[in-house]
């Protein structure tokens, strides 16, 4: 009997994508001849990885998806949205918009949609990459004025003594009458072959359905990654970003992908010969004919 196949998926230390693979990755489901092995990476290293080809499943910023378009399909599941909530610029208590808008902005990397949301709502702001963990401690020691935080620093920023300047998914909300801001995404490597594709991102969907059916054991996985939140924060975080918006992005939500990318073109950050009416989301054919 042959060994199984060992296929790596890429994604961010933090709880929500933890709980969403906890099935597939230790060995509940049942895989017939692959094995699923999980690498822990910060979302702007898995952008940069999903550039090499590392990682046959990965987690990546929307933003980042029309550079590896050629190499990667977008699964129909496994997305963060942010409905009507999501990355926030937060700066200590008494600081001005102007003053944050004219000074450097912290950011978790530039090809995360934090970034490119954060473009499209406040225009050409300068901006310095650190790493997504550092920022909320940087902006209260002063060495930045503001900063883009991301993960659960959602939830926790106002226990450091900050405030939150603007809510992009608020904004996103806002400007798109209703839709959900889109911030990452699966993919999935597209010389697996369309069978393996579409099987794979099934057992993605069933790992998914797995954990909101048994939330108590995923979540207690998923706490490990979340720096030290307490079980409360951990399972309003998730919550915040697993959901039924997670088992299919639904056809506002993949409007709203498409949307954010032609945004994010006008604005010339993304490449505006990446045609957004050509994105196919692996599985979402069979929800639709369903």
């Amino acid at each position: 009997m042959s060994e199984p196949r060992t296929i790596h998926i890429g994604h961010s230390p933090d709880p929500d994508d933890a709980f969403m693979f906890h099935a597939l990755t230790t060995g509940l489901l049942d895989t017939p001849g692959f094995c699923f092995k999980h690498v822990l990476l910060d979302i702007e290293s898995l952008n940069h990885a999903a550039l090499q080809r590392t990682y046959e499943v990965s987690a990546i910023s929307i933003h980042s998806y029309p550079d590896v378009a050629a190499d990667y399909a977008l699964m129909n599941c496994g997305a963060s949205m942010g409905e009507g909530y999501g990355p926030m610029v937060v700066a200590r208590p008494g600081t001005s918009l102007d003053s944050a808008r004219n000074s450097s902005i912290a950011i978790p990397g530039l090809k995360t949609s934090a970034h490119l949301a954060l473009k499209l709502a406040w225009g050409a702001v300068e901006v310095t990459e650190v790493s997504f963990d550092e920022i909320i401690p940087r902006v209260k020691a002063g060495e930045f004025v503001s900063g883009v935080i991301i993960h659960e620093g959602q939830l926790t920023y106002a226990e450091h003594g900050l405030e939150c300047l603007l809510d992009l998914g608020i904004w996103w909300q806002e400007r798109t009458d209703g839709l959900p801001l889109p911030l990452g995404g699966n993919i999935i490597r597209r010389d697996l072959g369309e069978e393996l594709m579409e099987q794979f991102t099934a057992w993605v969907a069933r790992s998914i359905e797995h954990s909101l059916a048994y939330p108590k054991e995923a979540l207690e996985f998923a706490r490990q990654w979340g720096r030290g939140i307490d079980e409360q924060t951990n399972s309003r975080f998730v919550q915040m970003y697993v959901n039924q918006r997670t088992l299919d992005y639904g056809p506002d939500g993949r409007e709203s992908v498409r949307r954010f990318l032609r945004e994010g073109q006008k604005a010339g950050m993304v490449d505006e010969e990446f045609s957004t009416d050509g994105i196919v989301f692996i599985g979402a054919q069979m929800i639709e004919s369903e």
